[in-house]
């Protein structure tokens, strides 16, 4: 390894410029004592901004970065698909951690820009603008998507209004306009930090000792086989085995129409019995896999208590329902 190359893997990279909600994760988990990674014993892991999700996911697999933090999953919009595409698509990089933040969003504008009359557009990334929809439409605003919340407040034009964490107040010298603008109050984002394949039961070593969890695992489960039953056969391995499935989502595969990898976080973590007898039963079946990810649950993290009903979609019907709201929510 070169000395330039040392240097450039000294450092974190995120999803830049300064001031995006990835940029206070960097910061949340440098604090929590995760920038020193146990395989380096040179210096701090040196947060370094680049341009897309993609560059930083490239930084990490080259080794031109030691980790890599991107969001992955938001409460109100769910999955962040260039994130979730990016690590099953790469044969190098895997997730060994994860940081929750509450996500609150203020509206800037130019200082002495703050004339109602003037501003025409709003903008932010595409999940932010879609987290600040009721701010948009009362001031009459024309949603423009950016790069990133901090990009949109750093490049922020006299008729525009941009949404970001407070941090962007300050780094960019940007007068507010509103607090809290943000539709759903309460809601959290996760971000994983990313390093090489290769390097992650050593990233992992020291809480595996201590004994922290619990832990969590996303997998990639590409069926051998498609047709009716498939999921339901894949599924039941994991309720024969008591292994909670926390979430499932399907991407398609790139090359295949209408063929498709799931994407499931899981309770546990690769090497815990229950988990590799699973793994071991899906391999059985001809299904491929792939762990994309093993990380402690954040101790910040939300929790379910198992029972959803009150939090389903308006409009959504159960057993004791009469039979004209069943009729209008099932169109039987």
């Amino acid at each position: 390894m070169t000395a330039g190359t040392e240097r450039l893997g000294a450092r974190i990279a995120y999803l830049g410029p300064e001031g995006t909600f990835t940029h206070e994760a960097v910061r949340r988990w440098t604090a929590a004592g995760g920038a020193e990674p146990p395989e380096r014993s040179d210096a701090a892991l040196e947060p370094e901004p680049l341009a897309t999700v993609r560059e930083v996911h490239d930084a990490v697999a080259s080794g031109a970065a030691g980790r890599g933090v991107v969001a992955i999953e938001s409460s109100v919009e769910g999955y962040v698909v260039p994130s979730l595409d990016a690590l099953v698509g790469s044969p190098d990089v895997v997730a060994v951690d994860e940081v929750v933040l509450d996500i609150s969003f203020d509206a800037f504008v130019r200082p002495g820009h703050a004339d109602p009359s003037r501003l025409r557009e709003a903008s932010a990334h595409p999940h932010g603008l879609a987290q600040c929809t009721r701010f948009v439409a009362e001031h009459g605003l024309l949603p423009v998507p950016a790069s990133s919340n901090a990009a949109a407040c750093r490049d922020l034009a006299d008729h525009q209004v941009a949404f970001g964490p407070r941090l962007c107040g300050e780094l960019y010298d940007l007068e507010t306009l509103a607090t809290g603008v943000e539709d759903f109050a309460g809601a959290r984002t996760r971000f994983l930090v990313l390093c090489r394949r290769d390097g992650a039961p050593v990233a992992w070593a020291p809480r595996r000792a201590s004994g922290t969890g619990p832990w969590r695992t996303m997998v990639a489960v590409t069926p051998v086989v498609t047709g009716p039953g498939v999921l339901a056969r894949v599924t039941a391995e994991f309720a024969e085995r008591g292994v909670n499935m926390s979430s499932l989502v399907e991407r398609p595969l790139k090359v295949r129409e209408r063929q498709y990898v799931f994407v499931v976080t899981l309770d546990g973590a690769p090497w815990e019995p229950q988990v590799r007898d699973l793994f071991g039963a899906l391999l059985g079946a001809g299904d491929s896999l792939k762990v994309l990810g093993a990380f402690p649950v954040a101790a910040d993290g939300p929790g379910l208590d198992g029972v959803l009903p009150d939090h389903a979609p308006t409009g959504s019907v159960r057993r004791d329902d009469g039979g004209a709201d069943l009729a209008r929510g099932l169109l039987w």
